[in-house]
């Protein structure tokens, strides 16, 4: 008889089943961001308004505050809309409204970043402190934000500016003032969450202070909802501001701040529209942009509307 052959066992295959690299952070941050239309579109108007507001100089036709005395004696640039020279026509003392709405984003943006970064570095401050330490110093914050929050935004305002006196500064502290409650808020209730994760711990267990604990390893997780919170808060502050302009509060005569264009031309809303329209639409686009840009970083960053 002939021994059965034996087969030999095919040696298990070694090929290694290549495992796809996490994409980036900033990669992936502009994948969702660049999938909502709306954001893309407010991130163009706000790159738009912000190269306007630098090359002012540049691109305006005029200077801000030059009066032209053929437009004041006679109107007709202004009461039939502009021409080649005016585009946009003039106001009532014949200065260039187009000129006037270009210096004016300077103003605007300048009012929007300053309150919004004096509000986020208090309130930042504020939030992380309430958060870590508990008992009275929290109590304190909480309840003086609270009261803040109870007052209508608008009123408050004006009361601290009509007790300050009118001026573009003073009116920049009464709306940083105003929105200070938000940033408290968001950052305390950050803080509180990401205390108790297991980085925080292990950072404790090997001997890290308080400070390093909150700025070096609490701090840097709370950033995202402060970013989206930011974005949407300098369209609060342009359109607070604006408000406040309106009224006679804020920025003064002859500032071309597009709040003040407003209030200057509200005697020739019947006879000369367009002095009113443009201002308006200035405002109106800015900050629609920046909540459009607002809501698509609130997407990209919250992890629950990627899934």
């Amino acid at each position: 008889m002939t021994a059965p052959t034996m087969t030999p066992l095919a040696a298990p295959s070694t090929t290694a089943v290549a495992i796809p690299a996490p994409p980036r952070p900033l990669r992936e941050f502009w994948t969702y961001f660049s999938a909502n239309r709306g954001a893309l579109g407010g991130l163009i108007i706000v790159v738009a308004v912000l190269l306007i507001a630098l090359f002012a100089p540049v691109l305006a036709p005029h200077a801000p505050d030059l009066t032209n005395s053929a437009a004041f004696l006679k109107p007709p640039f202004w009461q039939q809309g502009g021409s080649l020279t005016y585009p946009l026509g003039t106001d009532a003392i014949g200065r260039d409204i187009l000129s006037r709405l270009m210096y004016g984003a300077r103003l605007s943006l300048v009012i929007g970043i300053a309150v919004v970064a004096v509000s986020v570095l208090v309130g930042t401050v504020l939030g992380l402190l309430s958060g870590y330490f508990k008992g009275i110093f929290e109590i304190a914050i909480m309840r003086l934000m609270d009261i803040i929050l109870t007052l209508p935004s608008l009123l408050l305002a004006i009361v601290i500016v009509a007790i300050l006196g009118p001026g573009l500064m003073n009116a920049m502290l009464a709306v940083a003032i105003v929105v200070l409650p938000h940033y408290v808020r968001i950052t305390r209730a950050a803080v509180i969450t990401e205390a108790s994760r297991d980085y925080v711990t292990a950072a404790r267990m090997s001997g890290a202070g308080r400070m390093r604990l909150m700025f070096s390893e609490i701090l840097p997780n709370c950033t995202a909802p402060l970013i989206v919170q930011a974005s949407l808060g300098i369209s609060t502050a342009i359109l607070d501001a604006a408000a406040l302009g309106f009224l006679g509060l804020g920025a003064q005569p002859p500032s071309p701040e597009w709040g003040t264009m407003l209030a200057d031309a509200r005697e020739f809303v019947l006879r000369a529209w367009w002095v009113v329209t443009f201002p308006g639409l200035a405002i109106l686009i800015t900050v629609l942009a920046f909540n459009l840009l607002g809501d698509g970083l609130r997407d990209a960053f919250d992890p629950k509307l990627k899934k």
